[in-house]
């Protein structure tokens, strides 16, 4: 048995031979096809370039605030003790006096004290301080350790919560 293609028309010959393929349309660009979106694409990158640098320089600018966060942590545990708890009320003082030296300045602060210092202190504060920090540093740090021993208890606790509100909250 011979199997053999069966003859074509002449005329469906020549015309399958004429025949060419398909052409497919180009890929659709991604890039956009006016220059409007272009610039609309150019002023958002610009805007978060812009929100970057306001970002970065506003992170470095409150480096200090940061470290002294990490130090009144160290501070906050010898408010606890009786025993260091006199050194721990200076130390808090001195770190006060040291946030507000880095943020306006030696000659503005340096000549600070008493209360002069702690009107400073609540002017540049949130406005619902309960104004312990004052206190301190015009009275509790030049008291002696038997008078701070009859404080009470957890006044260490809301020393370092106040002195912490105020570092990363002051007005500058």
């Amino acid at each position: 048995m011979d199997e053999t293609a069966p003859a074509l028309d002449p005329m469906a010959e020549t015309a399958l031979r004429s025949m060419k393929d398909i052409v497919l349309p180009s890929a659709i660009s991604w890039w956009p096809q006016t220059w409007g979106w272009a610039a609309m694409a150019g002023l958002i990158a610009a805007a978060l370039l812009a929100w970057f640098i306001v970002a970065f320089q506003r992170y470095r600018r409150n480096a200090y605030r940061r470290e002294a966060i990490r130090l009144l942590d160290g501070i906050e545990e010898r408010l606890r003790p009786h025993a260091t708890r006199q050194a721990a009320i200076h130390e808090v003082g001195l770190l006060l006096k040291q946030v507000a030296i880095a943020a306006w300045g030696r000659d503005a602060v340096g000549q600070l004290a008493g209360k002069d210092w702690a009107r400073f202190l609540a002017e540049h504060g949130e406005s619902n301080e309960r104004h312990l920090l004052g206190k301190v540093v015009d009275d509790f740090e030049y008291r002696n350790p038997a008078v701070l021993n009859r404080l009470p208890g957890n006044l260490g606790v809301e020393l370092a919560a106040d002195a912490r509100r105020w570092i990363e909250n002051h007005h500058v």
